[in-house]
């Protein structure tokens, strides 16, 4: 398609009216983040999964930091742009000061679908343009934006709404001491048992519609990696996501992922997790190792972005709170340090690095009972006496105490407690 100047002002009229129109929506913690990288000549690149809340953002920051005005705003998810050439850009920006006279700021949404968009970019930012770009996938992104800006883009990934988030959504204004109130206190852990299984997407939280997050997936899986990487058996890749989405938090080999699937390439197999992970969907985390080498190839465990999609995808039928406790607990400490599972005599569900250093070890479960604690303390210990910790910590449902083991600090505490901690 060969676009005109007029045709581009339409649909740039169009899209600012929309990204105005749009509502403001709960304020995302992350602008905290904003508030020191905008000082910076640094490009801003907010990435995260479809749906998450990025353009929102994007829509927050315009007002908070720009009040309404001085700043460009462009859509390439819109589908008049599927065609759009990086030398159109010229023909864009032209179009742009005709329409709205001349800017410094650019706020772009999706940029990923444009190839070579980092030249533009570059050139721009090279005459002390500012920049806010969004994008889904990771590695498109990190690849073409390392190409041309390597050193001049500061890299925030946006999440689902956090659990402080989903309260504001639903009008509760959280202080400190509710928690030692038995009405508000009541109040808040009804509120987290719905946010444990309804999730932090904002769409659905808005609309409680399943077909939201069914969508967002199928989408996912159709333009994000199908068509982009012009796969053959979309059968066989849906079955592999499927069967990690199942089995979240527990232990997978490529191997036995071959043997279940039937797929006769390891390396497809790879490419397909790998390709979902770039999504933001699915994250995989190694078991602890000094040795590189052996944390490649030893067993993984994966998790998922966000816990209301196992509600329309996980084939199994009951909740398990357990389950969900832990993919929760793992997308809070994903966003703090690089994650492990470590596992020994004993299993520890995960250890935090942070600078080449371990920092601390958690073990998550529903309900420490007779017939866990044995197991649950055992696996924590371990893990503090091998990295020399003097202080682990067991997130539950709803149970908390502190008690102290061969002089270790061993912390019992609820997840929506440590949540609203965090």
């Amino acid at each position: 398609m060969i676009f005109n100047k007029e045709q581009i002002k339409q649909i740039l009229a169009d899209q600012r009216a929309a990204i105005l129109n749009k509502p403001i929506g709960v304020e995302r913690s992350i602008l905290s983040d904003i508030d020191t990288t905008i000082k910076l000549p640094h490009i801003i690149v907010l990435t995260g999964l479809r749906r998450v809340g990025k353009s929102t953002l994007l829509r927050q920051i315009i007002q908070k930091y720009y009040n309404d005005q001085s700043f460009y705003y462009i859509n390439f998810e819109d589908e008049r742009l599927f065609k759009f050439q990086a030398e159109d850009f010229n023909l864009l920006y032209e179009a742009l000061i005709e329409l709205y006279g001349e800017q410094k700021t650019f706020f772009i949404d999706e940029i990923q679908n444009v190839e070579h968009f980092e030249n533009f970019v570059r050139r721009f930012y090279d005459a002390d343009f500012k920049f806010f770009i969004t994008g889904s996938n990771a590695s498109l992104l990190s690849r073409e934006i390392g190409t041309k800006l390597t050193g001049r883009h500061v890299d925030l990934v946006v999440y689902p709404f956090s659990f402080k988030e989903y309260l504001r959504l639903n009008d509760v204004v959280f202080e400190k001491d509710m928690v030692y109130h038995t009405v508000e206190r009541t109040k808040i852990k009804n509120h987290f048992h719905n946010y444990l299984i309804s999730g932090g997407m904002p769409e659905y939280l808005l609309y409680k519609e399943p077909e939201i997050l069914s969508r967002i997936y199928e989408d996912i899986i159709i333009k994000d990696i199908a068509v982009r990487y012009r796969i053959a058996n979309l059968y066989e890749m849906r079955d592999i996501f499927l069967y990690l989405i199942t089995n979240t938090a527990n232990k997978f080999s490529f191997n036995k992922l071959k043997t279940i699937s039937g797929i006769g390439s390891i390396t497809t197999i790879k490419n397909y997790i790998h390709y979902l992970s770039e999504t933001f969907f699915i994250t995989t985390v190694n078991k602890f190792d000094y040795s590189l080498k052996k944390q490649l190839v030893n067993d993984k465990k994966s998790y998922i972005v966000d816990n209301g999609f196992f509600n329309v995808l996980s084939a199994k039928m009951t909740q398990d709170i357990g389950w969900l406790l832990e993919n929760l607990v793992f997308n809070v400490l994903n966003a703090s340090g690089q994650l492990f599972y470590f596992s020994d005599k004993n299993e520890c569900d995960f250890i935090v690095r942070e600078d080449d250093k371990i920092t601390s070890a958690i073990q998550v479960t529903n309900e420490l009972s007779s017939a866990n604690k044995n197991r649950e303390f055992s696996g924590l210990l371990n893990a503090l006496k091998t990295f020399d910790l003097k202080e682990g910590l067991i997130l539950t449902n709803d149970q908390e105490s502190t008690m102290k083991i061969d002089e270790k600090i061993l912390t019992v505490k609820p997840v929506w407690k440590w949540l609203l901690e965090e």
